[in-house]
Parts: structure tokens; sequence; C-alpha cells
């Protein structure tokens, strides 16, 4: 992808399957959100191929958009509309198309109830709260059923409570309707509670790819032991955290108390492959690890 004479996005090349959370990550303006746009066929590729759901996205109609469902970071606002009075209305744009592989749309008391907005449902919106019109924010991405979900930063504004919610409902998405989902989000917590694999951008390339565990190994991201011996504590990174331990108990077995294995974390993965490729940019090999 080009912005006149500056390309933002080189190379890449990636696939999401049927049923799985794949997140997106990288620091601002690594090109998310290009990518994210040409997917859902807001922005225009300048070259390469891209398919979803077996469509160019350049190209879909109104039958394949029926199929997606997009969250975004901002909401629109519909403030003199009630909650479950918008939600029935978008209800039925989708109801023409829940024929063939489309599905139906969510019956509209259910979705309310699934987003935690039961006791709000004859609230206008715009006396929702914050948190409260992000949830709606979502309802609206889901109302269709889609067969692809798109969230951008989707739990901006969530309490604890509503992002625990929020996450039990994707996970329920993606085990009961197969619902494939292209998470964009800063939250690495997040990312590794809901996601299959993880995709890294940075400059404009994919720097990573694969699940948490095998981004650990790849970029050799260290656990921490602490443990307890002899009065004093300690504490050491090892790159693989079960054979440090196994040693450790060979070697002082009942002297170790108070042992605490700390895996290497999705941030930890995340700013090792990031640095990586800032380093690889520096040195000008403009390849990352």
């Amino acid at each position: 992808m080009r912005y006149g004479p500056k390309e933002v996005l080189r190379e890449v090349s990636f696939r999401a399957h049927r049923g799985e959370v794949l997140a997106l990550l990288g620091p601002n303006g690594a090109g998310k959100s290009t990518t994210v746009e040409i997917l859902e066929g807001f922005r225009i590729r300048s070259a390469g191929h891209v398919r979803v759901l077996g469509t160019d996205p350049a190209h879909g109609g109104e039958r394949w958009r029926a199929r997606l469902g997009i969250v975004l970071q901002s909401w629109r606002d519909h403030g003199n509309w009630r909650v479950r009075e918008l939600l029935a209305h978008l209800r039925t744009y989708y109801l023409p198309y829940a024929t063939g592989p489309a599905r139906p749309p969510w019956p509209t008391d259910e979705l309310i109830e699934a987003v935690g907005l039961t006791s709000h449902a004859d609230r206008r919106i715009r006396t929702l709260s914050g948190g409260q019109r992000r949830r709606l924010d979502v309802a609206i991405g889901i109302v269709g059923r889609p067969d692809v979900l798109f969230l951008d930063e989707p739990t901006t504004g969530f309490d604890p409570e509503a992002r625990h919610a929020f996450h039990a409902l994707v996970r329920t998405l993606v085990a009961g309707d197969a619902t494939t989902v292209l998470l964009t989000t800063h939250d690495l917590d997040e990312a590794a509670f809901l996601a299959d694999r993880v995709v890294i951008l940075a400059r404009g390339r994919i720097v990573a790819d694969g699940t948490p565990a095998e981004l650990a190994r790849a970029a050799a991201v260290e656990d921490r032991v602490s443990w307890t011996q002899d009065g004093r504590r300690h504490t050491v990174s090892a790159p693989g955290a079960t054979a440090f331990v196994h040693a450790l108990l060979q070697r002082h077995g009942e002297a170790v108390t108070g042992l605490e294995v700390r895996p290497a974390s999705l941030a930890d993965t995340y700013l090792a492959w990031v640095r990586q490729a800032e380093r690889d940019a520096t040195a000008g090999t403009g390849e990352p690890r």
C-alpha cells in the first residue's frame, strides 16, 4: 500500500482460518489500521491480492458485506434512538441476506442481554455512559451474526467486569458460530487471552506470525524463576524454565522453597519482536529477525 511515494505496507501476507481469533499487533504507525481497512473494503490497496470469504473486498457487494461485522474505535452518535429500537432497526437490514451461507441476525433482546445492556434497553443512547456506548458499538458490530468479525480496540472504556463479559461473548461466537475474528488492540493481556494466533506488524511489514508460545520461543524470550534458599531470595531469567527448575531441584532438593515461575508474557514477546525490528531498521538491513 502506497500513499503517494510513501510505502506503508510491503509484503504483508497472512491467512486467518475459520473459527480463529487472530490478533494483529504493532506500534502506532505500523500499518494495522490500513491493513484492516483493506480487508474490510474501506480502502483500495495499491497492489497485491486479498480475499475475505472468497471475495476481493474491493469488489464486495451487499450480500458479502452482510457477512461481516465491524466494531470501530469510535461510535456514531445515534443519541435520540433507544437501545432496543436501534438494534431492532439495524437487524432488519440483514434479514434479506439471511439465506445461503449467511446466518440469521441475532434476536434483539438476546443480543442486548449478550452485551450486558438489558437494564438499559429502553434508554436513549445519549444518556448512556461511555462504557455502555462501547457495549452498544459491539452489539451493532455483531447484530448480523457475522462470519468474519473485525474488532478495533473493542474494550476501550470497559470496566473489568464488562471486559470479562465481552471476552466470554467473543469465545461464544467463535465456539458456537465458528466466527473468524481479527482483533487489533493495545491491551496485550486481552490479546493473550483471546488470540489463537498473533501477527506483529512493524514499519509496514510482518515481523512475526504464530501462536504466543511459538513467538516467545522464536524470540528467545526468557521466563523468570524465583525461589528461596538458605534464607535468601533468588531470581533468574531462563530461556526454558522447565529445564532450569528441574536442574535446580535435582541439585538442591528440599532446600528450595517458595518456588515461583513467571512464564514470558505476550507483552515480553511483543516488545522483543518490535525492538528487534527497530534494531534491524537502524542497522539498515531492512530484514526482521
